[in-house]
């Protein structure tokens, strides 16, 4: 499971086997975590965060969908 950022408490990755799915990046902080969807932007489930966390992860995931993309893209093009 690649993580691809680490910020303000939070580990943000996407599994490895996860390559037929559309793309997507998990979030996990101790015993939380939360999944987002990037295309679009959309919280596919969470665990956890209270609605004002959830808002700064969704926040955190916009600032940095272009890494996540990219990673993703190059993880998965790998392994074709």
């Amino acid at each position: 499971m690649p993580t691809i950022l680490r910020t303000n408490g939070y580990r943000f990755f996407f599994f490895s086997r996860e390559g037929n799915e559309p793309m997507n990046i998990h979030i996990e902080q101790a015993d939380r975590f939360a999944k987002f969807w990037l295309n679009p932007i959309q919280l596919a489930e969470s665990d956890g965060f209270r609605s004002g966390e959830i808002s700064e992860l969704r926040k955190l995931v916009q600032e940095n969908k272009k890494l996540f993309e990219e990673k993703w893209n190059e993880y998965f093009s790998s392994k074709s």
